[in-house]
């Protein structure tokens, strides 16, 4: 037996909480590995498959909570903090804004698979004013779909991944160092990627300062208010005279814009 799983089978179901309730809080620590592990030793007879499911179900249910709450009493403050840590800020954000726009808290039974919206998804649902009940019950459902999920796979593939763990330590400090690179690789792939997006979106900017500067002034200008749903449910106050459009019916309606004046876009 490897010293990892032999950590794992020793500390257990503590190792298991704590680790997934960072991961729920939004700290870079993948629980689908320990997830897995936890599984195989369940598998194996040396830990419990149903108190392995109660642990990871309280660590989600806690973090996400912390996040439901801060998401209903901070709103878009939450979001731009998390979009500033974000690599994927408009993936992150933008897209399960949308989907709990359509679907409602049913994103939240798939949310934990797609990476990223694990953590931005509680937050959200408290903006869009989810009663407690119903958000933990969506939650807590779709919390045991992904630790039933990878956990499962660990028990059924138990054999396998004890041989895996065998293979890892014989490789000892290498392994850590081609596992280091490559999440270093992709972390430094994924920022090089946002940075040459943002580069091809930067437009001419205005402060609000100077915006408003120009209206007390009687500038003839055209403010087009494009923020997304739960934006504008997380803030609904709105600049005087802007014209409010979501960017999903901004197609439809652009001909209603005026363009004999300068358009100033107003977004998140």
């Amino acid at each position: 037996m490897s010293h990892f799983t032999e950590f794992v089978t020793r500390y257990g179901y503590a190792i298991l909480f704590g680790w997934v309730l960072a991961e729920q809080l939004g700290f870079p620590v993948p629980a689908i590995p320990l997830l897995l592990a936890a599984g195989a030793l369940a598998g194996a007879g040396k830990l419990s498959f149903a108190l392995t499911m109660a642990a990871a179900l309280a660590a989600c249910l806690l973090g996400d909570l912390v996040w439901f709450e801060l998401g209903k009493r901070r709103g878009a403050k939450v979001l731009n903090f998390l979009c500033r840590v974000s690599l994927e800020p408009d993936t992150c954000v933008r897209k399960t804004e949308n989907s709990f726009a359509t679907n409602g808290p049913k994103v939240l039974l798939f949310a934990k698979f797609v990476p990223g919206l694990s953590t931005m998804a509680p937050p959200l649902a408290g903006m869009f004013h989810f009663s407690v009940p119903r958000f933990l019950l969506y939650d807590a459902a779709g919390s045991v779909l992904w630790a039933g999920a990878f956990a499962g796979l660990g028990w059924l593939f138990s054999d396998q991944l004890e041989r895996v763990a065998e293979w890892s330590e014989r490789l000892g400090s290498g392994l850590l160092v081609i596992m280091a690179a490559a999440l270093g690789g992709y972390i430094l792939w994924k920022y090089i990627r946002r940075q040459l997006l943002i580069r091809e979106l930067r437009v001419s900017r205005i402060a609000p300062e100077e915006l408003k500067a120009m209206m007390d002034a009687g500038s003839e200008v055209v403010i087009v208010d494009l923020r997304h749903a739960g934006d504008v449910e997380a803030d609904p106050q709105t600049i005087p005279g802007a014209f409010v459009v979501t960017p999903e019916d901004l197609e439809e309606q652009h001909a209603n814009i005026p363009r004999d004046r300068e358009i100033i876009l107003y977004c998140t």
